[in-house]
């Protein structure tokens, strides 16, 4: 995710500055399986698909699983906070049978973890939030003025106080069996210095396979480096359905194989013909013949 803003209606849209991002990866839930072989996907695999650029009806249209949903825009009481706004998502859950696979907390780019002092009151809220739709990941977002990253180097300051916030919240997350992925553009290394100060099992990475690739790291590398610290991955492509743009898919895929990764791809994708709920439905299908999913 990269300068992620909300609408009105609590949805999230994006800006087309994607030069940090090619395509891809923004998914959820759990890599605690045993790795194996890079090969085509077993019928074991469990891979979920969804959108964070669609609605829940849109998603069922477009034959996904869920949707990544916005927390709000900055306010004291978040969006996502009011019971009665849970409860549309509850009522349109039930009308899909879909789920709402994961919150985004894209105002983080404006008013940052680091230094808003309402972002620890937003991370309880989302927690609090999280847990009631029935959402396991919460993606922490590190971007614009949020953004840890001073040309390659760590915003040291910036980060210790990321690093108390996140271990201040993480025994909350995981009381609520939710976990806090951060998304950034760091490399897989300054992340995992990030996750070794936190020190909690509740804080793991949100992988954007676009922004890695925009930022020029070895995106199959970083995978298996990080292995079961990856809670979610985006995918996306810049403006081009995936793999039409200068994402190398194929070679990623095999990765998020290796390390036995099951759980949620969240598409963050362009609608190229101005049709999203086509557009998502042709970015499926390069997914699932990506993993051989039935």
């Amino acid at each position: 995710m990269l300068n992620a803003r909300e609408n009105d209606n609590g949805q999230t849209r994006f800006t087309r500055r994607r030069m940090l991002q090619g395509a891809a990866a923004g998914l959820a839930a759990g890599p605690w399986i045993a790795p194996w072989c890079a090969q085509a996907a077993t019928p074991a695999t469990k891979i979920r698909i969804g959108s964070c650029v669609l609605s829940l009806e849109q998603a069922k249209e477009a034959g996904l699983d869920g949707v990544e949903i916005g927390v709000g825009g900055p306010a004291e009481k978040l969006r996502i906070a009011d019971p009665a706004v849970r409860q549309e998502y509850k009522d349109q859950m039930k009308r899909t049978g879909l789920v709402v696979s994961s919150f985004m907390m894209g105002l983080l780019n404006s008013c940052p973890l680091a230094s808003d002092p309402r972002a620890p009151a937003w991370l309880e809220q989302s927690i609090d939030a999280a847990k009631d739709l029935g959402a396991k990941v919460i993606l922490v977002a590190f971007f614009g003025k949020g953004s840890l990253l001073e040309g390659r180097e760590l915003k040291k300051a910036d980060v210790d106080v990321v690093v108390q916030r996140l271990k201040a919240a993480a025994p909350r997350a995981a009381q609520a069996g939710v976990t806090l992925a951060i998304e950034n553009t760091l490399s897989a290394e300054q992340n995992v210095e990030i996750l070794k100060r936190i020190g909690h099992e509740a804080v793991q990475i949100y992988y954007d396979v676009g922004n890695s690739t925009g930022m020029g790291y070895d995106v199959p590398a970083e995978i298996r480096f990080l292995k079961d610290r990856i809670a979610m991955f985006h995918f996306k492509d810049g403006p081009h359905y995936l793999g039409e743009g200068k994402v190398n898919f194929p070679p990623i895929a095999a990765a998020i194989q290796q390390i036995g990764y099951q759980g949620w791809i969240v598409m963050e994708t362009s609608s190229p013909a101005r049709k999203p709920v086509a557009d998502a439905k042709r970015n499926a299908a390069y997914i699932r013949q990506l993993f051989k999913m039935a």
